[in-house]
């Protein structure tokens, strides 16, 4: 199925007293950029998540935003340093002897001393951290992906219908090329009945004049390709695997066809039909550009 390479996703899992929140977006890109956003305690896991987001997206500038709230109330633990605690009392009694002073220490203002009691943070079990991690991770990739694809489908419709509009004006255009040819062999003849006066008219040289100003003007050629390109352009429409650069590919060659069908142009109908097609081609591209 085609895929925009505009996208969001969001997903949210409690595992036991563990909370993972994961929210994503993205914009078109060359190739697949990823910027990821996390604690510093997850920041372990970010070849992985690389690694897994590739199984969901192959182009598009990504952004992860990454959350962590751990509910227990095992979070930190406090540790004791007893020789540290014992060394304190040990100058304190020194410097007791040494002034005259009363030692007037209590555990209450020893345990205040730096570094007597510390904050420890509880060692994680890193396999169940990557499970809540990644079942969070799944979610917000698996949503991602189905936006990318409604989008996706949005824009098929909308280049398809584009192309419908740009067959039309090739069909005006062939209509219209003959009728060119004829206008020009009636202008011709009149402008030679009026300048010979009563002069017998040469059919052979107005004949060859004609053909000569028909193969200057002929467009039959870009418009096979043009029709071609159309038609590739639809059938890659329908491919499942990433189509972007290929359709964008095919767009570059429809506007080079359009390029050269203005340029030949000698007829104002032609002239407004060639840039009808180059504008509409030029709408096409944009909406690719959004497309993996």
């Amino acid at each position: 199925m085609i895929k925009s390479m505009t996208g969001f996703g969001r997903c949210e899992v409690q595992k036991d007293s563990r909370k993972f929140t994961v929210e994503l977006k993205s914009v078109n890109h060359r190739y697949l950029d990823v910027n990821i956003r996390m604690p510093k305690k997850l920041n372990f896991f970010e070849t992985a998540i690389r690694t897994l987001l590739k199984s969901y997206a192959n182009r598009g500038k990504v952004d992860i935003f990454i959350t962590y709230e751990d509910l227990s109330q095992a979070q930190v633990s406090v540790k004791y340093n007893a020789v540290l605690a014992a060394e304190y009392l040990k100058y304190l009694k020194q410097m007791e002897e040494e002034f005259g002073l009363e030692n007037d220490v209590r555990v209450s203002t020893l345990s205040r001393y730096p570094e007597v009691f510390t904050m420890e943070e509880q060692s994680e079990d890193e396999e169940e951290l990557w499970n809540g991690l990644r079942e969070a991770l799944e979610g917000a990739f698996t949503q991602f992906v189905e936006t990318r694809e409604t989008e996706g489908e949005n824009l098929k419709k909308d280049i398809l219908s584009k192309l419908d509009f740009l067959s039309e004006q090739i069909g005006d255009i062939e209509e219209r090329s003959p009728q060119i040819v004829a206008e020009y062999r009636e202008k011709l003849e009149d402008k030679m009945k009026e300048l010979l006066a009563d002069t017998q008219i040469e059919e052979n040289r107005i004949a060859a004049e004609v053909i000569l100003f028909a193969d200057k003007i002929c467009t039959d050629e870009e418009v096979v390709r043009l029709k071609s390109h159309i038609s590739h352009m639809r059938n890659t429409l329908e491919e499942q695997d990433e189509i972007g650069r290929k359709l964008d590919f095919i767009a570059q060659e429809m506007n080079r066809e359009a390029n050269t069908i203005l340029s030949k142009a000698n007829d104002i109908e032609v002239s407004d039909c060639a840039i009808r097609l180059k504008t509409e081609i030029e709408k096409i591209r944009e909406q690719i550009q959004n497309i993996e």
